[in-house]
């Protein structure tokens, strides 16, 4: 495998390129597979980026600073002990460019202690990041930004293929003008949303856009309402391309409404808002695939979900309003996915005893559910029923569970589970809860009969969403 053609080596790497340490060790191998892993590992260098390696990214950063910039910043007495060229040029395989990252790292960096002149070496690596030889792909600008970039030629190329940005709409005018100029092909756009000192020519920018498909919405609970109000209307001239929509508060238009084609919708609402909210039971997405919800009232998700045509494939459903000690609304939405979404795949629910019946008729009639995620709302719960259905009704498709509770079952009610599953694909099995130990020889005896292939087992004041990559 060391002797692959760069290009097909290049795909693989592309597959595992989340997993950084499996990366790391192929820059060990060999040449060819060095300088193939170099480029993915620094395509997007600011992602997940940990306080501790600031500063080892900073002085990388500073490397590649030419001769004339470091005698630039020589004369102003910063950064004498500059760090010898690398081996890389890293910063030409860079397609994200993050500038509050820039900026922090550079003011954050241990060697410069005054303000004033930190603005100079930052505009020595602004033009190290921004010339005619780089092209991003990404752009990342939040509101702590406020480094001066021109309308240059350089600015212009190198930003002329931007399709992500992701931004505060309290962005500065210049960098909004030059987006507006030379960014016309933005297909995915994710906003947050200020109180005060918002950019208007936000508006002028997303009406110059042709390729629009995927908006983002993020608000706090207080926002300047006529400038949001304005920022919608500006969304609706893109009803007819816009397909994936996440908003974190009611509109204040008719947007959703326009959305007729939309594959994916998230949204997520604020306690202080859930009154209002009915209007989403009249709401209709024929062409509907994916459906995330946060806080949203039982019975929108409901009319929601009966509104679609058959095409969802993934819900995720998170906290639910009205949930607990509702037993006609909880087996009514179980019924409404059963009935309405026969090619689901992917299902996070809360459950509690009163819909486990319903659930397990869920189980039977989606044959193509292959994840499930389960959030236990039920203090008296009977994990023995769920167990039993999970191993008796499950489809063959259907092999890898996540289970969020406050509390684990008991140990017979494990061995009941994996004692049942016998004979069948071996499970995924992740728990969200506290405590967190279990036995785990027990996990290590049903692993080596085939019965476990992966589990995982970890407090659930940690993200839900952490663990096995399963979709």
């Amino acid at each position: 495998m060391s002797n692959l053609n760069r290009d097909v080596l290049y795909l693989i790497f592309e597959q595992i390129q989340d997993d950084k340490n499996t990366l790391y060790s192929c820059l060990l191998v060999n040449k060819p597979w060095c300088e193939t892993t170099v480029p993915i590992l620094w395509k997007n260098p600011w992602k997940n980026l940990k306080e501790k390696n600031e500063k080892l990214l900073s002085n990388v950063i500073l490397s590649h600073l030419s001769n004339v910039s470091r005698n630039k910043i020589r004369e102003y007495k910063l950064l004498t002990n500059f760090y010898q060229k690398l081996s890389f040029n890293y910063i030409r395989y860079c397609r994200h460019l993050n500038l509050d990252i820039v900026q922090r790292i550079i003011i954050n960096n241990n060697d410069i202690y005054e303000k004033d002149k930190n603005l100079n070496v930052q505009n020595e690596v602004l033009n190290l990041l921004i010339n005619e030889n780089m092209k991003y792909t990404h752009l990342y600008i939040y509101q702590n930004f406020d480094s001066q970039i021109h309308l240059t030629h350089e600015a212009k190329r190198c930003f002329s293929e931007i399709e992500f940005l992701s931004c505060s709409t309290g962005i500065k005018d210049n960098i909004i003008s030059i987006l507006t100029e030379t960014c016309k092909s933005i297909k995915k756009l994710e906003l947050f949303i200020k109180l005060v000192n918002n950019n208007y020519g936000i508006v002028k920018f997303i009406e110059a856009q042709t390729k629009l498909f995927d908006v983002g919405l993020i608000r706090t609970f207080y926002y300047d309402g006529t400038f949001y109000e304005i920022l919608e209307k500006s969304l609706i001239k893109h009803a007819s391309t816009i397909q994936y929509f996440k908003i974190t508060r009611r509109p204040s238009t008719n947007i959703l409404s326009s959305f007729k084609n939309l594959k994916e919708l998230e949204l997520t609402c604020a306690a202080q808002c859930v009154a209002s909210l009915n209007y989403l039971e009249n709401l209709s997405f024929p062409f509907l695939q994916v459906l995330k919800s946060n806080n949203i009232p039982i019975e929108a998700l409901t009319s929601l979900i009966m509104n679609t045509k058959g095409f969802l494939v993934e819900i995720k459903l998170d906290y639910i309003r009205n949930n607990r000690h509702d037993e006609i609304s909880n087996k009514k939405l179980i019924q409404v996915i059963y009935q309405n979404c026969p090619n689901i795949k992917y299902l996070k629910l809360i459950i509690s005893n009163c819909g486990i019946l319903e659930f397990e008729t869920l189980l039977i009639r989606c044959k193509y559910l292959k994840v499930l995620y389960l959030i236990i709302d039920d203090n008296q719960f009977d994990w023995n029923k769920l167990f039993e259905i999970l191993s008796k009704s499950s489809s063959t498709s259907l092999f890898k569970f996540k289970l969020y509770s406050d509390s684990l079952p008991k140990l017979e009610s494990f061995k009941l589970f994996f004692d049942n599953w016998k004979g069948r694909h071996p499970m995924f099995l992740q728990i969200f809860s506290d405590p967190v130990s279990i036995d785990s020889r027990m996990i290590e005896r049903y692993k080596e009969e085939g019965i476990i292939k992966k589990f995982d087992c970890m407090h659930w004041r940690r993200k839900r969403n952490e663990g096995f990559d399963w979709t």
